[in-house]
This record gives structure tokens, sequence and C-alpha cells, in this order.
């Protein structure tokens, strides 16, 4: 099992800058892309609208950081 930083987090973290949820994918955790891609898309369609903007762009951070992180089944 591949520990926190290791290689494949490291691509994932990648994944989820350029598409929300992208990392979770590469990982296997496929709720967990579903559900990034979902809420962060949906904040960034209403961009228009400063709060959900923001929102979306927080937890797109989020996303990269949990991708990031992410130390495998327990």
């Amino acid at each position: 099992m591949s520990g926190q930083g290791s290689g494949g987090n490291v691509l994932a973290a990648i994944c989820s800058f350029f598409i929300p949820g992208l990392g979770q994918l590469v990982q296997g955790r496929i709720l967990s892309a579903l559900l990034f891609f979902v809420v962060v898309g949906t904040g960034y369609f209403f961009a228009v609208l400063i709060i959900p903007a923001v929102i979306g762009g927080l937890i797109h951070l989020w996303s990269i950081i949990d991708a990031a992180r992410y130390a495998g089944p327990v």
C-alpha cells in the first residue's frame, strides 16, 4: 500500500487540480469523485453569483488536498 506523498497521490492531486474529482477516480473512489465533480461543477456553473463560485473554489482545493493525502483503505 502506498502512503501519503507517494507518486500515485501526487498524480491524483495533479489530476484533481485540472478536473475536480479526477484524482479520486484515479484512486478508485468513485463516489467521492462524483461528489467532488458535481459540487464543484455546480459552484463554477453559478460563477456569476459570487458565493457559489467561492464555495466551488474552496471545495476544488479540498478535492486536491484529499487526493494528495489519501492513505488507502483501512
